[in-house]
Order: C-alpha cells, then sequence, then structure tokens
C-alpha cells in the first residue's frame, strides 16, 4: 500500500504511518530506566511520538501475553521505517529485545488512511 496519494489539485497528500508494540518485559522499572528514557528521544529526533502505552491493554479479541502495548505515529512511513532501521536507535532496540525482553514481541508498522 503506498503512502501518498493525489488529490484532485495534483498535490501529494501523505498519510500518517504507525507502529504498534507489544512485548513482554521482564521488569517495566528496568524497561523505562534502561530504554525508554533514551529511545523515546531518538524516537522524537526522527518526529515520531508515542500517542498511547499501557501495561494493561484491554484485550477484546485473541491472546494477549504481553505487558506492555504502546502505539507510536510518525508524519509518514518512510519516517517510521527510518527511525526503526537508524543507527541511533540499534543499541536500544538490541537492548530491549536481548535483555529487556522475556520472550519475542510484535512490532508493525502500519499505514495510516
Amino acid at each position: 500500500m503506498e503512502n501518498q496519494e493525489k488529490s484532485t489539485e495534483g498535490a501529494k497528500v501523505t498519510k500518517p504511518a504507525y507502529i504498534m508494540v507489544q512485548m513482554k518485559v521482564k521488569s517495566l522499572e528496568e524497561l523505562m530506566q534502561r530504554y525508554a528514557q533514551f529511545a523515546i528521544p531518538v524516537l522524537q529526533k526522527h518526529g515520531g511520538q508515542m500517542i498511547a502505552g499501557t501495561p494493561a491493554p484491554n484485550i477484546k479479541e485473541g491472546d494477549w501475553n504481553g505487558n506492555w502495548a504502546a502505539v507510536l505515529q510518525f508524519a509518514t512511513m518512510e519516517a517510521a521505517e527510518g527511525w526503526y532501521n537508524s543507527d541511533e536507535y540499534q543499541p536500544y532496540k538490541n537492548l530491549r529485545i536481548n535483555e529487556l525482553q522475556s520472550e519475542a514481541g510484535r512490532v508493525v508498522i502500519i499505514p495510516g488512511m
């Protein structure tokens, strides 16, 4: 799915992108101390913001085995991919995956409407 559409005047309209995160961490306190306080400024530098986050989402369907869920917002898919793949974020991503999570999490990038 393409992230830009042509409007009736021929100008491009940019669509936002969202990253949905589901993870199970060993310690929420450690996640905040070792990851969030450093990763969020990198997120913001890439134009992203965390628009929702909770250890207790309201599950309506399916299984939930995590203890942290978040939604991140970016202006474009390119900005979202740029943040996730950036050299600045890699050490924090590796820390989250290899040390802070107790099992594999899920990170999904979705184009906005």
